[in-house]
Parts: structure tokens; C-alpha cells; sequence
């Protein structure tokens, strides 16, 4: 949200509704956004925002963006568009399908999340890709498969909700089997380093060629991982996408940060990385665990399959650039 703020501020007085000044600093400085020219306005979506205050202010806006979790606002801005990043599938209330009508667009982050929201809401919704840095950088390659996400157990139906621990589990399989001169690179975030949970998958890597980096900035976690040669994302596997569709990759902004370093996606077929991925081309998509290790060790005994697939990787990592992004963003609201 915070780019279409950047994008449209070029050519548009754009106010965010925002209420800590030090958090958006912090966002400039970590994700490179320009917010020079946006202006920060108090939060009328507090719930302690009066109603018919925000409804006065709203009345001021020709077009009010909101990123909703999927709750409906009402609004006397002259067009009120919502973004949605995860696939909903609750059924709307009455009351929500009133307002619904005074919404002028709704844009998903992947064909992923659209499908769901259109079927559940009724709706036709516009397709809006993420913005995704590419830090493409001129770096010798070493024999290294990557993974990059956040660690996370809680509020999700899930014990390894990014599938960190089946991916450690396999890469330490296929050292078992004979994999020599590899190793397993993980960039992670971690609310608390200090959680059991977490505590307890860094002592499964014991004696293996697997490496961890925890809460590095971008630009020192992609100065490293760019020496990758694969990639590996695993989200969704051996859930129930259709009964809990939130537990796939609703996009996979991380995949097309590891394109951008040429370094070959080797993801699950589920969610937002097949919209990424073209199976075959430019990486490889897989179904089951064995699947898995077959595609990877694939890459690994060709090293020209992995130099074809890097240089085709980064290609289609460039349809998903910052640049990209923002002529979409035009599009959508001159659409």
C-alpha cells in the first residue's frame, strides 16, 4: 500500500491515513519507498475514529484505497476501491452486501486470492502483482539452495506453517542419500530467536550443511542469499487449501526476489506460485515430496539446465519490478 502511496504521489496529492510517524520512517529506510511527497493524516479507521467524523473526512477524497481484511467500509469518497491480499472465503453478511455496493473496484495481490474473493463476494476483481525488489547483482554462484520467510506457528492452523522444518527435513534426506558439497541457506524472521519452538528446529540442523540467517535487512540478507544457486518455498504442502485457502502463498514475493538473483525456484504448485512459475521454463513446480527432491536433484546434476533456467528465471522476475508496478497502478485507476 505504502508503493501505491509512492507511485501516485508523483502526480497526485496523496494523504495516508497513519497514525505513528517513527513506523513509516522505518518503512522508507527498510523497503527503499519515496514517501516525500505523502502526506500523513490521522487513522479514520481506528475503531475509536468517530463515524460520522470519518465520514466527513471521507467526503473530502475523489478516491479512497483501502487494504481490507474483508470487512466492507462505507464511504462518501467519490470512488472507494479495497485491496485484498488473502484469500477470504467467509460468506458476506446483508449489511456487507449494501455497502459492497458502493465499493467502485476491488484488486487482489494474485489469481489466487481473486478467485476466492469473486466467488465469495460475487464480484469481478482486477489483478494488481505486488511490487518486488530485484536485487540482481553480478555474484559467483556456490552450490547453495535458498529459502527466505518468516518463522511462525502462532494464529495459524498450522505447526510449520512455511514448511521451514519438512524443507530441512528433505534437504537433510538428500544428504543422506548422497547429496555432497550442498548446502541449505534459510533467511528468516523471527518475532522472539528466543522461542522454544524455533529454538527447537535450529537444533534439528545439527551436523548437516544447513545454515540460518535470522532478521538481516534486505539488502544484507539478499547480499548473501544472491549466491544461491536454488530456491526452495513449500507453503500449503500437505494442507486443506480448499477447507483453509489462507495457508498457501498468496502471491510469493520471495520467489520473485530469488528469480531476481537468478537463483532457480524449485516451489510447491499451490497458491500464488504457479501465477510466478512457468513448470519447466523458468523453475519448477511439485506436488508431492518426492517430486520435490526429483526436480531439485534435476538442477543439481545439470549445469546448464541451472544456467538456462537462472537467466530465464531473471527475466521473468523483471514482469514483477517496482516500475512495473506503478504503470499498473495508473492503469487500474484510470481504468
Amino acid at each position: 500500500m505504502m508503493t501505491i502511496a509512492s507511485c501516485l504521489s508523483k502526480n497526485h496529492e496523496v494523504d495516508v491515513f497513519w497514525d505513528d510517524r517513527t513506523n513509516v520512517s522505518e518503512i522508507q529506510k527498510r523497503f527503499s519507498i519515496d514517501l516525500s511527497k505523502v502526506t500523513l493524516k490521522p487513522n479514520i479507521f481506528r475503531q475509536d475514529f468517530s463515524k460520522v467524523k470519518k465520514l466527513k473526512v471521507s467526503k473530502n477524497y475523489d478516491l479512497i484505497i483501502l487494504l481490507s481484511d474483508g470487512s466492507i467500509p462505507f464511504l462518501l469518497s467519490k470512488k472507494t476501491f479495497l485491496h485484498m491480499q488473502q484469500p477470504i472465503s467467509h460468506s458476506l453478511s446483508f449489511k456487507d452486501r449494501l455497502k459492497l455496493k458502493k465499493i467502485d473496484k476491488i484488486f487482489c495481490n494474485s489469481s489466487y486470492t481473486k478467485d476466492f474473493i469473486e466467488k465469495n463476494y460475487g464480484v469481478t476483481c482486477s489483478l494488481l502483482y505486488p511490487p518486488v525488489s530485484i536485487f540482481r547483482t553480478k555474484i559467483n554462484k556456490e552450490n547453495m539452495i535458498l529459502h527466505v520467510g518468516r518463522f511462525r506457528v502462532v494464529n495459524v492452523k498450522s505447526n510449520d506453517y512455511k514448511k521451514q522444518q519438512f524443507m530441512i527435513d528433505t534437504f537433510k534426506k538428500m544428504v543422506d542419500e548422497g547429496l555432497l558439497g550442498w548446502k541449505f541457506l534459510l533467511g528468516i524472521s523471527v518475532g522472539d530467536v528466543r522461542d522454544q519452538k524455533f529454538q527447537k528446529m535450529k537444533n534439528s540442523i545439527k551436523g548437516y550443511p544447513i545454515e540460518f540467517l535470522v532478521n538481516q535487512t534486505k539488502d544484507k540478507l539478499w547480499g548473501q542469499a544472491s549466491r544461491a544457486k536454488i530456491y526452495w518455498h513449500a507453503t500449503g504442502y500437505g494442507e486443506d487449501l480448499k477447507k483453509n485457502p489462507q495457508l498457501a502463498e498468496h502471491f510469493g514475493i520471495s520467489t520473485v526476489e530469488a528469480m531476481g538473483v537468478g537463483a532457480v525456484p524449485v516451489v510447491i504448485n499451490a497458491g500464488g506460485q504457479k501465477e510466478i512459475v512457468e513448470d519447466g521454463v523458468n523453475g519448477f513446480l511439485w506436488e508431492s515430496s518426492e517430486e520435490f527432491k526429483e526436480k531439485t536433484i534435476k538442477l543439481i546434476k545439470s549445469d546448464k539446465l541451472l544456467k538456462k533456467m537462472s537467466e530465464e528465471a531473471y527475466a521473468r522476475s523483471k514482469y514483477f519490478s517496482e516500475e512495473s508496478f506503478c504503470k499498473r497502478v495508473y492503469d487500474l485507476i484510470n481504468d
